[in-house]
């Protein structure tokens, strides 16, 4: 009778909870996450003894439903909530459907298709202590001199190289403490331990050579200088938060935190200074997969190519951000919620942080003299509002930033910092080299090797509407020719700009650099006032960087999506993960590659774009023994969607 009670009190939580959301894009709450294993554990699945849960988020309400909530002027009831859930047992990957307001399993199949669910955190901790018990590696250490309490391993993905039939494997990669802080800069090598974390035993063990192990001397990553105390507080507006729901100046969005994507970015408005109105600019923003793979292609490494997001999770990596380091002093902080491998909510502290920040800048000036007697000077600081994650995936910290600007334009960055994964070596100098070493020797005995790293945003734009269609604004060269030239003009040429409107996904594709083009998101039912189309244009920080892997290599037919900066496809709610759902040991069947190719129509419609940053990294001795930050990213800026300058009107 107690357990009934007790569960009965349980049950009315969660449906007490469920009536509390201000927003139907709200994570799950730590109530729901708990009311969804418990209906979970409750089902058959319950009676495995390895039932493990692999992902459990809000599935993604209907789109028009959610609109069609905002846009309502009577408090209506909010959609359905239900939880989208993957859970491993019995050596099988189950996905089910939780209804978390009637209680029970909406849907449940196994699926039976390539790839597999992240991992979670107790299997690659488990991964990385088996080793150390495992007698051959033992051996292997004892014959290398080393101590083996001074060891750390730590679990690679392995990817997919054609094999017919894969299971769930890592590699482990070990290195030698002694000490040292700095542990990926020690390692041991010549050991690839592979491991099935489903049995999560050694299933292949190579011990192929003997190198020296790179010194610990000055490989200390730690500042010897204390943190520098900066304040948020740049203006006299402030910003609230209520909820997952953010207000500032003239924006207002909501902020949610999943375990795969991090920050997620929802349904992003600007008020429009002339009417008085907030009008919609983007439905859902966040990152959706990275892939990093390294140019080493011998045995021990040829496998790591990684791709972080779906293979661990970029939410489940974000780590604790620290003030004055990570976020001003006064910046406000927040938590997020995701489900452990048992099903139960766990709470991350401070994932997340909102601050404005002055640019010490101007967001506009003019000074102007021609005006007799008088020397007029105006202009506004850049002032901005920032959220913030910081992610570790191993060797690397990826710093997140969502940057939202007073003129109407998002400013998305990245910074890649962290330290270098590098590999053992016998050489102590260039000169002694006299093969391909796929690096660069950064240290003594130490060899950084080359890689990329590519980082794809997901941007669902709604720019005054879901009716939108890419434009490209080519720059074309016009010689000046007798019929233009009436008037005697010298002038022989100029340029002029072609639009193009991309009428399907193929034309979506989009390689930027060979020819002069700006791209833009534009509404062709809404126009400007003196008759403009609407827009948002997209502007690279950087010149964009692409795949230089050859399409037949198997990283690159998982990652296909990369030999592209700009991919346009039309909205499915479905579609949200570049490198497919079950990223670990993908094939590349699924994905924004192969949604691409069924070539549906995007003009004036519900359309998503997808840009890559990306970065081809050759490492540098300044790299070493800690990475400044390498900074990349675009901006989302408005173009004739205002009818003069926001900032002034």
């Amino acid at each position: 009778m107690k357990i009934r009670i007790l569960t009965l009190i349980f049950l009315l939580q969660c449906a007490f909870s469920l009536g509390l959301h201000f927003h139907p894009l709200d994570p799950l709450t730590p109530q729901e996450i708990n009311k969804t294993s418990f209906i979970v554990k409750k089902s058959h699945l319950g009676s495995l003894k390895d039932l493990t849960f692999h992902y459990l988020d809000l599935e993604e309400p209907n789109k028009t439903h959610v609109l069609q909530w905002l846009s309502s002027k009577k408090p209506p009831q909010p959609p359905r909530r239900r939880s989208l859930v993957v859970v491993r047992a019995g050596g099988q990957t189950h996905e089910l459907i939780v209804d978390l307001t009637s209680g029970k399993i909406a849907s449940s199949r196994i699926y039976t298709g390539h790839g597999f669910p992240s991992f979670t955190f107790i299997e690659l901790f488990r991964a990385s202590k088996l080793p150390l018990t495992y007698p051959p590696f033992k051996k292997s250490i004892l014959d290398r001199s080393l101590n083996i309490s001074e060891v750390s391993c730590i679990p690679f993905t392995v990817g997919w190289y054609g094999e017919t039939i894969t299971r769930r494997e890592v590699k482990a990669s070990c290195f030698y403490r002694d000490g040292s802080v700095n542990v990926f800069t020690r390692p041991i090598e010549g050991i690839t331990i592979t491991i099935d974390v489903d049995s999560m035993k050694v299933v292949k063990y190579s011990d192929r050579f003997i190198k020296p192990v790179p010194d610990k001397e000055g490989n200390d990553f730690r500042t010897k200088h204390k943190p520098f105390p900066f304040s948020c507080n740049v203006s006299d507006t402030g910003f609230k938060i209520l909820g997952n729901k953010i207000k500032w100046a003239n924006w207002k969005f909501h902020v949610g935190f999943t375990a795969r994507a991090g920050v997620t970015i929802s349904t992003a408005s600007v008020l429009d200074p002339r009417t008085k109105r907030f009008r919609r600019v983007m439905y859902r923003g966040h990152l959706s997969e990275t892939f990093v793979p390294y140019m080493d292609p011998i045995y021990d490494w040829y496998f790591r190519t990684f791709m972080d997001i779906g293979e661990f999770g970029f939410g489940r990596s974000a780590v604790n951000l620290q003030p004055l380091i990570d976020c001003p002093q006064n910046a406000a902080f927040l938590d997020g919620y995701v489900a452990g491998p048992d099903g139960t909510a766990q709470r991350m502290s401070n994932v997340m942080c909102v601050f404005e920040k002055n640019g010490y800048g101007a967001s506009f000036r003019h000074t102007e003299i021609n005006v007799p007697g008088q020397v007029i000077t105006s202009g506004e600081a850049d002032i901005s509002l920032v959220v913030r994650m910081v992610a570790t995936l191993g060797n690397y910290d990826y710093i997140v930033d969502w940057e939202f600007k007073k003129n109407g334009a998002i400013r998305v960055g990245v910074d890649l910092t962290g330290v270098l994964e590098v590999k053992a070596t016998s050489y102590t100098s260039n000169e002694q080299i006299t093969e391909n070493t796929y690096g660069t020797l950064v240290a003594k005995n130490t060899i950084a090797i080359n890689h990329d790293h590519y980082l794809t945003y997901y941007l669902d734009l709604d720019i005054d509407g879901n009716g939108n269609s890419l434009v490209k604004a080519k720059l074309k060269t016009v010689r000046v020719t007798d019929v233009h030239n009436k008037t005697s003009s010298p002038r022989k040429s100029y340029w002029t700009v072609v639009k193009e409107t991309a009428k399907n996904e193929a034309d979506g594709r989009v390689r930027l650099g060979s020819e002069p083009v700006e791209l833009l998101i534009v509404n062709p039912q809404k126009k400007t006032k003196i008759g403009n189309s609407v827009g948002y244009r997209l502007i690279p920080q950087h010149l964009p960087v692409t795949s230089l892997l050859t399409n037949d290599d198997y990283p690159e037919i998982r990652a296909s999506y990369t030999k592209y900066p700009v991919w346009v496809t039309a909205y499915n709610r479905s579609e949200r993960w570049a490198g497919g759902f079950y990223s670990d040991r993908s094939r590349g069947d699924d994905g924004l590659a192969v949604w691409s190719s069924r070539n549906r129509e995007i003009e004036n419609k519900d359309i998503v774009m997808w840009y890559n940053v990306g970065f081809h990294h050759i490492p540098y001795q300044e790299d070493f023994p800690v990475m400044p930050t390498l900074h990349g990213g675009f901006t989302l800026r408005p173009s004739n969607f205002f009818d003069n300058d926001p900032l002034i009107a």
